[in-house]
């Protein structure tokens, strides 16, 4: 009998298509034609126009010659084109990388090269630092500019060819394909170089697709939910939620500069539901002027990664109208791809206890595999007792498909069989992992690891604290000690010798920073601390 199910029951197309996350547009655009799709200030794209536009794009790359595997970058804002390019430059069968719009110009020539960017879409607002990078660049791709109407005068052009005219010329009926193989690439995104040339993270369609379905378990997202782009949508392709969104048939409202006027009057005018990003989102929402402020009639849900929200944000968070879910991944695994899955009887645990439970990054995603805590010299599972340190690894169908054109890399991420993240963490004894550090953070002072992110707990717990960081500074006696920045909240005072006393209320004295600095933390354009800048600021 086993022969049985070998024989005539062959893939065909009729009952085997790749998995894209092209077609939630399509679909989307069937069923909820008139349905607001993207909105942007005082404009707003129904589906069936948000499908057109996308096809315009594609047929108009096409009409260039762009097909499969060229890259197509762009250097864009918050803004419709982003989501455009998401849908239109694969439906060319082109590789979408999406350049992040902080980088300075010699970065952005190293990635137009690397990825050998045929055209590049750029907004006028960053016309300078471009013209810049083109001309280090050995490249020198096609230049369509977008103007952004809703922001009007913003920097110069580079090109004789507007965005909004270059897919005008486009076929809205355009016969866009599937990928010939779910493994196609369909997106580019480089990962931070904060040591040499940043690496090239290739994503392929079948972990988009699955990526964007875990997506909505993870966020508890129903039907037509208003999402708000607080979140870079250059970053790790915004989690996925450009192709998440649509599959939902929900409305993106685009947010071009994340300040707090605009997050609270979109939150209110546009009833949000559900928004994402780091911390310093959280904080610019919190910390906003009081008559910027609403009262929200619904819920909004609320994914952050990075470090755990304090049981304060998070307390202040909950009466703003806000659930929080703590989420983790990395560019190499689509975003986030491990959730804390909260479970209802935690709610009967008191504050504290609350507060252990929420620090922990969680669980996996329903479309990742396997999440473990190894040893990455036996490759052996560690013990699930909550203490025994090992690497976070990653197993499955949302993990990247590899580093552009780095074999090497490719291979050491890869090896063994798993994705090694660099995280340093802890396996839980209910399956919950629990992040101790990267790697290279872990501070080791006369011979004890000391992990930053526990020194950082209890500083972020002091109350007149915003945000903190803990980086190792050399030392004479112990080899490395301690060493905290620290970001006070607006109106905010507090001694060194205050927060020292602080954190030996709560830590071993060995664990204490000896080195207190209060200065605004520098950060990434999604919100992440940079690390390799204080530990500079550290030897000074």
């Amino acid at each position: 009998m086993t022969a049985a199910y070998t024989q005539n029951l062959d893939k065909t197309p009729a009952n085997h298509q790749p998995l894209t996350p092209l077609g939630f547009l399509a679909r989307a655009a069937r069923v909820y034609p008139n349905h607001p799709a993207v909105v942007h200030g005082a404009k707003t794209y129904t589906y069936a126009e948000f499908y057109d536009r996308s096809r315009r794009l594609a047929s108009a790359l096409s009409k260039l010659g762009i097909g499969k595997n060229d890259t197509v970058s762009v250097m864009l804002p918050n803004v419709p084109a982003m989501l455009d390019a998401k849908y239109g430059v694969p439906m060319a069968g082109a590789v979408l990388h999406s350049i992040n719009t902080r980088l300075d110009a010699a970065n952005i020539a190293f990635m137009l090269d690397h990825a050998e960017t045929k055209v590049l879409i750029t907004d006028t607002e960053y016309a300078k630092v471009v013209a810049e990078a083109l001309k280090l660049s050995e490249h020198k791709p096609v230049i369509i500019d977008y103007a952004d109407t809703e922001f009007p005068g913003l920097g110069a052009r580079l090109s004789d060819v507007e965005y909004e005219d270059f897919i005008a010329g486009g076929d809205p009926e355009f016969a866009w394909k599937m990928p010939d193989d779910e493994w196609d690439a369909i997106s580019l995104n480089y990962t931070s170089g904060t040591t040499g040339n940043p690496k090239g993270v290739v994503y392929h369609h079948r972990g988009a697709y699955l990526t964007s379905l875990g997506n909505t378990l993870a966020g508890q997202i129903g039907k037509h939910p208003n999402y708000l782009w607080t979140l870079p949508m250059f970053h790790c392709d915004g989690w996925c939620f450009g192709w998440t969104i649509p599959l939902v048939g929900g409305t993106q409202v685009c947010l071009r500069y994340v300040r707090p006027d605009a997050i609270w009057a979109s939150l209110y005018e546009n009833e949000i539901t559900h928004l994402c990003g780091a911390p310093i989102v959280m904080s610019t929402i919190l910390n906003a002027p009081a008559d910027a402020k609403r009262k929200l009639k619904q819920k909004v849900q609320f994914l952050t990664a990075a470090a755990p929200p304090p049981e304060a944000v998070l307390a202040e968070m909950r009466e703003a109208g806000f659930n929080v879910t703590h989420v983790y991944g990395l560019t190499e695994t689509y975003g986030p791809s491990v959730v804390n899955e909260w479970k209802g009887e935690w709610d009967a645990l008191d504050g504290g206890a609350q507060a252990q439970k929420k620090a922990r990054q969680g669980v996996r995603y329903v479309p990742l595999e396997d999440l473990s805590v190894i040893d990455p010299l036996t490759m052996q599972h560690v013990p699930a007792d909550g203490e025994t340190l090992g690497e976070v690894m990653f197993r499955g169908n949302v993990v990247m498909k590899g580093y552009l054109k780095n074999k090497d890399a490719t291979d050491d991420a890869l090896a063994g069989g798993w994705f090694h993240s660099g995280d340093l963490g802890v396996m839980h004894p209910d399956g919950y992992i629990q992040l101790k550090d990267r790697s290279k953070d872990i501070i080791i002072s006369g011979g004890e690891n000391i992990s930053s992110i526990e020194v950082e707990d209890v500083l972020f717990k002091h109350p007149a604290v915003q945000a903190a960081s803990v980086v190792a500074k050399h030392d004479e006696k112990w080899g490395e000690t301690p060493c905290a920045f620290i970001e006070l909240k607006p109106g905010a005072t507090v001694t060194a010798e205050e927060i020292i006393a602080w954190c030996r209320q709560h830590l071993a004295a060995y664990k204490c920073p000896r080195h207190v600095v209060f200065n605004e933390l520098p950060k990434t354009s999604t919100g992440k601390i940079q690390k390799y800048i204080l530990r500079e600021m550290a030897k000074s």
